[in-house]
């Protein structure tokens, strides 16, 4: 590999790690209006082994937003990052491990989930952008409160 194409190759995985972290932010800080920053405007995201959505961007966050609603502590990290490129294509996997929390400090209930995401990616003239997502949830730590129901 060339110098060149070895220093690309370093700067794409900085930039998709980088997208990844954004996606934590956004998820934990509910800044929903950014989501542009890390999925192309025609992704498709499935989220279903969580008790979720597959769909469009738009329709599965808006049924994320509605399921973290009782879990106002959201510590989301993405880890142990895999990333395959072909061209302007890649694909990755990462681990996530988020725990989430509800009520005050020192009495909280706290769950965790985790488990992978598997991304396609593309490079736009704004940089990587996840355009279809699948999310494995392979762990949860923790029970549901008694009486709750992951939204529709």
């Amino acid at each position: 590999m060339s110098e060149d194409l070895l220093l690309r190759n370093i700067a794409d995985r900085l930039a998709i790690g980088d997208v990844l972290s954004r996606y934590a932010t956004i998820v934990d800080t509910r800044e929903w209006s950014a989501l542009s920053e890390v999925f192309t405007e025609d992704a498709t995201v499935d989220y279903t082994s969580t008790g979720g959505k597959a769909g469009s961007v738009a329709s599965v966050m808006e049924w994320l937003d509605r399921a973290l609603a009782p879990w106002p502590v959201n510590l989301h990290c993405i880890t142990n990052i895999s990333i395959e490129f072909e061209g302007d294509r890649a694909t990755s996997r990462a681990y996530f491990h988020a725990p989430m929390a509800s009520g005050e400090l020192g009495d909280q209930l706290v769950i965790t989930n985790a488990g992978t995401y598997d991304d396609r990616w593309t490079r736009t003239p704004a940089g990587w952008r996840i355009d279809g997502r699948v999310c494995r949830q392979t762990l949860m730590l923790g029970s549901l409160p008694e009486g709750y129901a992951i939204p529709d």
